[in-house]
């Protein structure tokens, strides 16, 4: 078997330029979404609200600063090929593209070394959270994304049991948006992960959020719920915002697993409208 070697450097260098790039330039699904939601949308407010945003978004890319503010602790997914070594560690790679990026790129560093007590910055953002995924072939593919805390807050998960059915999934995850409000900086991307374990639902709802919102749940009943959650959120009447109207949210992506005889986690990830992510395969 053909072993290939990844070079250290080259892992650094494509996490440095993944993490500049998604805090710098909407993905092309949010921008058609916005603009498709200011065209539809009722409300005076809601409307100008939707074009500020756009506005927002095009100055970022063009003068190649942050979207927002809070740009978010850094989160990978990787799928790393069994035929692959990296001439060195792997994750130390991954951490220095991340410390580059949001030195470099004069992204807000908002990681602390401790949850509790002490709360230091760590002044480089990291450590950042890497899954990953043993997979066949001889890549390394890498989607990224940074998550910020205005909508993580917002975020909730159930270990509910069989017997709560597709409506208890249902109305856990619109009472989570409800509750939610104006917090998460509508309009939002609700990520849903269900199955698996209590962790696993967590990790799926997360993946959910990266994924962009015109690929649809591969499986047709899951597709035809995330189209009807979307609907019901966005009769909520948040609007964009929290200022009223009919775009709440732009998407609602389902990732599934399977799981025990017994369970039926759900875990609901809510995103803001920036649903900062970008992949590369190396």
């Amino acid at each position: 078997m053909e072993i290939r070697t990844i070079r250290a450097e080259t892992v650094t260098d494509t996490v440095e330029r993944l993490y500049k790039e998604l805090n710098y330039c909407i993905g092309e699904d949010i921008k058609k979404a916005l603009g498709d939601s200011r065209n539809r949308e009722e409300s005076p407010v809601g409307r100008a609200v939707l074009a500020q945003l756009i506005e927002n978004n095009n100055i970022a890319a063009e003068e190649q600063v942050p979207i927002c503010q809070d740009t978010g602790m850094a989160v990978l997914f990787v799928e790393y090929g069994e035929r692959v070594v990296i001439d060195g560690s792997f994750k130390e790679a991954v951490e220095e593209g991340v410390r580059r990026a949001y030195i470099g790129g004069y992204l807000r560093k908002s990681v602390v070394s401790d949850p509790v007590f002490d709360r230091v910055n760590t002044k480089d953002n990291t450590p950042a959270i890497i899954y990953t995924d043993i997979v066949e072939g001889d890549r390394i593919k890498i989607l990224a994304g940074c998550k910020g805390f205005g909508s993580e807050n917002m975020s909730a998960i159930k270990m509910l049991t069989p017997s709560a059915g597709i409506e208890g999934v249902k109305e856990f995850v619109l009472n989570t948006v409800r509750y939610a409000g104006s917090n998460p900086c509508p309009p939002i991307v609700v990520g849903i992960g269900i199955g698996g374990t209590f962790e696993k639902a967590a990790q799926l709802a997360k993946k959910a959020t990266l994924r962009p919102i015109d690929r649809k749940n591969g499986d047709p009943r899951y597709a035809e719920l995330e189209n009807e959650l979307l609907r019901e959120i966005n009769k909520m009447g948040f609007g964009p915002a929290g200022l009223g109207g009919s775009t709440t949210a732009l998407g609602v992506n389902i990732e599934t697993f399977p799981t025990h005889i017994a369970g039926m986690p759900v875990a609901v990830n809510i995103c803001c409208h920036a649903a900062r992510h970008k992949e590369a395969v190396i």
